[in-house]
């Protein structure tokens, strides 16, 4: 399985600075921020399925372009997989027909352009050739989850958007195969209070939680602001320099 980086970046700004999505070799997305405009329509045509972290606009910016720039090149539903709450979210305040119109009834409810799958937080979802997606806990302003993307001889860990969250190292320690993790630092120290309010990560809280892992991986910074991307880094060499972090890149390649 490669997981390519669509977008990582916590803003926009520049040609560089893409909104958090991952393509999961061609049919499958984790998230679908402003990153996955840079697909052709070739590619868009190609995703089958979408694992939503939550439902914040920088992760879902470019969902309902997506499916209505593909839907008549498709000849089955384009799925949204997301918790309970998420679905609910989206239904109310995207795909209501104020905002957008909802894919979910055109043409028709029986043969939609697109469909929502209702996922729970530790339960694994087969996606075919090996390949598993299982949401875990994260802890943000709206209903929130990160995910572990599996092939079975490996396997990558997105926190999503979080703050301090317990639940999450408790999957994190004990799952088999982990070699890479990718987790969020939205501000520089200077805005801890602000990253508090807005449950995102700083480097001293990140070094905070970074202290319940209990195992070795290659770690990965997404979603830092625009315009504090050398600062917050900086800091973060300073707290956690002994894990070795590196600022996650666009287009970068994970191969699992």
């Amino acid at each position: 399985m490669k997981v390519r980086v669509l977008g990582c970046s916590g803003g926009i700004g520049g040609r560089h600075l893409r909104t958090t999505s991952f393509l999961l070799d061609h049919d499958i997305l984790v998230d679908a921020g402003t990153g996955v405009a840079d697909l052709s329509i070739a590619e868009l045509a190609q995703i089958d399925h979408i694992f939503l972290t939550h439902s914040h606009l920088d992760h879902i910016a470019c969902l309902p372009l997506l499916i209505d720039t593909v839907a008549d090149m498709r000849n089955k539903p384009l799925t949204v997989y997301a918790t309970a709450a998420v679905i609910e979210i989206l239904r109310s305040h995207i795909f209501n027909w104020a905002i957008w119109p909802d894919f979910s009834e055109i043409p028709d409810v029986q043969n939609p352009f697109m469909r929502f799958q209702e996922i729970r937080v530790d339960e694994p979802v087969a996606m075919g050739q090996g390949r598993v997606l299982t949401a875990i806990p994260a802890n943000h302003t709206v209903p929130a989850v990160g995910y572990v993307m599996d092939s079975g001889s490996a396997a990558l860990v997105f926190s999503g958007d979080t703050a301090a969250c317990q639940p999450l190292w408790d999957r994190v320690n004990r799952l088999p195969g982990l070699k890479h993790l990718i987790i969020e630092c939205a501000f520089s120290n200077r805005e801890a209070r602000l990253a508090e309010t807005s449950k995102h990560l700083c480097p001293a809280t990140l070094a905070a939680e970074l202290s319940k892992l209990q195992r070795k991986v290659e770690l990965f910074i997404t979603h830092l602001k625009p315009g504090q991307v050398e600062l917050t880094m900086l800091e973060i060499e300073d707290e956690i320099g002994n894990f070795s972090p590196r600022m996650l890149q666009n287009n970068q390649v994970f191969e699992l």
